[in-house]
């Protein structure tokens, strides 16, 4: 799959050569980052206490979520079934930036998501809780 220019563009600009995704926790997408996004989820796992099933699960979360991708000469990455199992992707993908990180949609489940989002937003713009309609 053909990763956008200028998402690549970003990812020239900061070095990144190999990416790590990790399948998004309550999503079905996939957060992609440099190795830097590993590297922040490795740090809050030493925060925690090694004995603890948290840090357990915090690590099988990080690492055993989580494959690393490797942009060819034309900019795309290969779609794997690990990829494809939790985001629904078939034959199209969305790209979204996140700051530090992209995901990865079917597009979809983005477009649900998106009017989701939007909706709990406006829901807090008018004051008002799920479910309420604004007075």
């Amino acid at each position: 799959m053909s990763v956008p220019a200028h998402f690549r563009a970003v990812l020239q600009k900061r070095g990144y050569s190999e990416l790590y995704a990790l399948r998004c926790l309550d999503r079905p997408a996939m957060d992609v980052g440099g190795l830097d996004l590993l590297d922040r989820y490795e740090q809050r796992i030493a925060l925690e206490d090694p004995f603890l099933q948290t840090a357990d699960d915090m690590s099988f979360f990080c690492h055993g979520d989580g494959t690393f991708l490797k942009l060819d000469q034309d900019g795309r990455i290969t779609m794997t079934d690990f990829i494809r199992e939790h985001t629904g992707i078939s034959t199209e993908a969305a790209f979204v930036g996140r700051g530090n990180f992209f995901q990865i949609w079917e597009p979809g489940r983005l477009a649900a998501y998106g009017a989701q989002a939007r909706a709990r937003l406006l829901q807090l713009r008018q004051g008002t809780k799920p479910g309420e309609r604004p007075e």
